[in-house]
């Protein structure tokens, strides 16, 4: 029972963090930022792609050009 509870947790975990990761890269992808800030945070974001989602979510957005 407790194998179950722990598959599906990990499941759901898995497709969540899926999701945040395809929708940060398109909005990476979508807006404009100054200099190489647009690459440093693709790189980022391959290379540690939860940590980097969640460093784009509190640091990445307000780099944005508006």
């Amino acid at each position: 029972m407790m194998g179950i509870i722990m598959s599906s947790f990990v499941m759901v975990f898995v497709i969540f963090t899926f999701i945040l990761y395809i929708y940060i890269l398109i909005d990476i992808l979508k807006h404009e930022f100054t200099g190489y800030n647009k690459i440093i945070w693709i790189l980022v974001l391959i290379f540690f792609p939860v940590l980097g989602a969640l460093l784009y979510l509190v640091f990445g957005r307000s780099q944005r050009i508006k």
